[in-house]
């Protein structure tokens, strides 16, 4: 809506740092296997003023954020049983996604493995029903059958500047929300194998993917839809999805239900984990209350921190459905702002902590250096 037929551009755009910025997650992982990662990073570079206020950006994310994508996962999953009126009904709708929080907590402080487990079912169901949406979607359009104002997919629809000035700047606030998440695993650094070389790899693979999702289902969308269409319905946010589900797919549309619904409720939980290992890090080392640090006896994973953010959380999450006519935007664009100050922070933190080796090597000098310095000066 806010760019148009450029919004592959934009994704392709807002790409380019948070890939710089893993590239920076995957060198100080290396040095410093910490859950507090930014936290513990920033601290050790620039001093600990720096390195709370990157901690307390994170862990602000997670509670501005995390109502809404349990509300999100309600709304769809409701909708794909086909319960529209109790999806239409703000009580029920916010009754079940504080539920939902909850769950998804108790599955965090269980433990790691489970919360893999339900990621892996999560992830596999979200992404094979988005690409199955994105390949009828272009078909459609080039066999002339989409019920709407379709428009032919263009190379030029990947040039980002095109879209020019605020729209612009609008929407790659939002791209970087959308790539936001990629490093959950260097916060499980302390609990995975290869802890040095493994959580890196992830997250940069992770953009990598996101990058591959996000343009094919952005490409099918502009093309199928139009862009007159996507500005039209602007107000309706992420339920524009399930308009655009019904008019791809006819009785099939239940999978990009089913997608945007797991995706939502996969990120619930990606994003309680990062928030709560922070506050591990952070109570550890006294920049937060010591209560923050308790690991539980029986599952080994810091329940009072993990507990502690889901309740600020839903208490975030009721307060602001009751004051804001737009809850969801007003607290992504805020949650931008925090991610890229965090990410900009973790990119020059990198540069400072191996100041001395850049001239060892070309590939120093771009991978640890320069690379992540733009990134953050392009995030900043």
């Amino acid at each position: 809506a806010l760019v148009g037929v450029y919004a592959p551009g934009v994704v392709l755009a807002s790409f380019v740092p948070m890939l710089l910025i893993a590239s920076a997650f995957f060198y100080l992982n290396r040095v410093d296997q910490d859950c507090g990662t930014t936290f513990s990073w920033v601290t050790r570079a620039m001093g600990p003023w720096a390195g709370w206020f990157g901690g307390w950006a994170i862990m602000m994310t997670g509670v501005l954020v995390v109502g809404s994508l349990a509300d999100v996962a309600v709304g769809f999953g409701l909708l794909t049983v086909g319960l529209d009126s109790w999806a239409a009904n703000d009580l029920v709708r916010q009754l079940l996604a504080v539920l939902l929080i909850l769950v998804m907590t108790a599955i965090c402080v269980i433990g790691t493995e489970a919360s893999a487990h339900v990621q892996n079912v999560l992830i596999l169901a979200q992404v094979a029903s988005l690409l199955a949406f994105a390949v009828v979607a272009v078909y459609r359009v080039y066999a002339g059958t989409s019920s709407l104002d379709a428009v032919e997919p263009q190379i030029t629809w990947l040039d980002p500047f095109a879209a020019g000035g605020a729209a612009l700047t609008a929407g790659l606030l939002l791209g970087v929300f959308m790539y936001w998440g990629w490093e959950s695993a260097v916060n499980l650094t302390e609990e995975v194998k290869n802890s040095a070389s493994a959580p890196g790899r992830a997250g940069i693979w992770s953009t990598v993917i996101l990058l591959g999702t996000y343009l094919s289902v952005t490409i099918a969308v502009v093309a199928f839809a139009g862009p007159a269409y996507l500005a039209e319905n602007a107000a309706e946010e992420e339920f524009i999805f399930a308009s655009l589900a019904r008019q791809v797919l006819g009785g099939w549309d239940w999978l990009v239900l089913l997608a945007v619904s797991t995706s939502a409720l996969a990120s619930t939980q990606t994003t309680i984990i990062p928030a709560s290992r922070t506050g591990l890090s952070m109570a550890r080392r006294g920049a937060l209350p010591a209560a923050l640090a308790r690991i539980h006896p029986r599952f080994r994973t810091p329940h009072v921190s993990t507990w502690a953010v889901a309740v600020v959380a839903v208490v975030w999450y009721l307060v602001v459905s009751q004051i804001s006519e737009n809850a969801l935007l007003d607290s992504l664009t805020a949650l931008s702002l925090l991610i890229a100050f965090y990410y900009a922070l973790t990119g020059i933190a990198c540069a400072v902590y191996y100041r001395r080796h850049l001239t060892e090597s070309v590939r120093n000098f771009l991978l640890i250096g320069l690379g992540p310095v733009i990134g953050a000066v392009l995030l900043l």
